[in-house]
């Protein structure tokens, strides 16, 4: 399986990185042109996209040529494909337009985004939250999704009894 990696070049999103860096013959896109992200959707069987994002897609990061790396444009294209969605409020864009994967919902992974989800937490417990989700979604990665999910899941959910971001956050991981 040929696997697109389509994540912005962000410092505050690095943690993600160990998601992807076990799969082989991956591509990885940090930057570039709405026409390049086109080419290699078209060339891969499974497409990643991850960083921060809307319920309008994914943040380019004024790292590509138009506000949204991902957005309503590319929806035909990846409905052909097998994908993984991981950024803010990601439900929202996949519900709407019908698409199919992983995907997320609000995830928090910075201590600004706990507040602004109403509740307190610390950059200690965002660390663990983000560090193990990224390293136990990379170890299952190369799998079938539903099996990458299967596999994560219960492990997230035992370190949401002791970390609130955690806790947020798993409730809000979908397969679809």
């Amino acid at each position: 399986m040929k696997t697109l990696i389509i994540h912005p070049q962000d410092g505050s999103t690095d943690f993600l990185k160990p998601i992807y860096s076990n799969i082989k013959g991956k591509t990885v896109l940090t930057e570039g042109t709405r026409k390049k992200v086109i080419q290699e959707i078209k060339k891969h069987d499974r497409i990643m996209m991850m960083g921060h994002g809307s319920p309008s897609g994914l943040f380019s990061i004024g790292r590509f040529d138009s506000a949204y790396a991902i957005d309503e444009s590319l929806v035909e294209l990846l409905k052909k494909k097998e994908c993984v969605f991981i950024w803010c409020n990601a439900d929202q864009f996949v519900e709407r337009h019908d698409l199919k994967g992983f995907y997320s919902g609000m995830f928090v992974s910075e201590v600004s985004e706990a507040s602004y989800c109403g509740f307190y937490t610390d950059q200690a417990t965002v660390n663990e939250s983000n560090n193990s989700f990224a390293l136990w979604l990379g170890e299952a990665i190369n799998n079938p999704l539903v099996e990458a999910y299967s596999s994560l899941l219960p492990k997230y959910q035992a370190l949401a009894k002791a970390n609130k971001v955690a806790a947020y956050n798993q409730q809000r991981l979908y397969l679809k």
